[in-house]
C-alpha cells in the first residue's frame, strides 16, 4: 500500500515543461524564477511541500490552469540550500498522487486544492507476475550500465511494494513525459505495471520481448 502522508488541504503548483514527480521519487530542482523563489519561500514557511505538474504539449509558458495537467504529485521539501544570488538548490520527494480540484491562486504562483488520489493496490498471482516481468527487464537495463541509485538497487530485486517498483522505474528509465503522466494518472496496479513493461521494451529496443 502507498504511505499515505499527512497533507495539507492547499498546496503551490510548479508547473514544468517536460519534468513530472512519482511518489517514492527524488527530484533535484534549481529554484530562480522570482515567482518560484517566492513559492519556495511559502512552501518553507508552511509544510515545506508543494506540487509538481507537467505542463501540457502545447503552451510552452503556462497562463492559466488549462495549461498544465490536474493530475500531480505533491513532494517535500527534504533538503533546500539558499545561494548568494537569491537561488535554491533543493530536493524534492514525492508524497502522493494529487488530483487539482480548485485553486485558491493563480498568480504569481498556483496554490491549489486537491484531492489524493489511492492506487488499487490489491495483489494478485497476475500482479506478482508483472512485477517479475519489471525486474527481469531492469535487468536487463544494468546489463546496459543503467540502474536506479545505488541504495535503491540494493533491495529493488527483493521489493514487495509494486507499487513502489513501478513508480520507480517509470521514473528513472522512462523519458517520454507524456507517458510518464499517462502511468502517473493509472491507478490500477496490474494496469500500470503493464504500462511499464510496455514502454520499457519500447525505450530499450526490447519491443519484440
Amino acid at each position: 500500500m502507498e504511505e499515505v502522508a499527512i497533507l495539507p488541504e492547499q498546496a503551490p503548483v510548479m508547473p514544468l515543461p517536460g519534468a513530472l514527480l512519482f511518489p517514492h521519487a527524488l527530484l533535484p530542482l534549481h529554484i530562480f524564477e522570482p515567482r518560484y523563489r517566492e513559492m519556495l519561500e511559502y512552501a518553507l514557511a508552511r509544510e515545506r511541500m508543494f506540487c509538481i505538474a507537467l505542463l501540457r504539449p502545447q503552451p510552452k509558458e503556462w497562463h492559466n490552469d488549462h495549461d498544465f495537467f490536474d493530475v500531480a504529485t505533491i513532494g517535500l521539501i527534504r533538503a533546500c540550500v539558499g545561494r548568494s544570488d537569491g537561488t535554491s538548490n533543493l530536493i524534492l520527494q514525492g508524497l502522493q498522487r494529487v488530483s487539482f480540484t480548485s485553486f485558491a491562486q493563480l498568480d504569481p504562483f498556483p496554490v491549489a486544492e486537491f484531492e489524493t488520489l489511492q492506487s488499487e493496490t490489491e495483489t494478485t498471482v497476475e500482479t506478482e507476475a508483472l512485477g517479475s516481468k519489471v525486474l527481469e527487464l531492469y535487468g536487463r537495463f544494468r546489463t546496459m550500465g543503467r540502474k536506479l541509485p545505488a541504495k535503491i538497487d540494493k533491495y529493488v530485486t527483493g521489493m514487495t511494494d509494486l507499487a513502489m517498483l513501478a513508480d520507480l522505474m517509470a521514473s528513472t528509465f522512462i523519458v517520454d513525459p507524456l507517458r510518464r503522466q499517462q502511468i502517473l494518472e493509472e491507478l490500477d496496479l496490474n494496469n500500470r505495471l503493464r504500462l511499464v513493461i510496455q514502454y520499457l521494451r519500447e525505450e530499450s529496443g526490447t519491443a519484440a520481448a
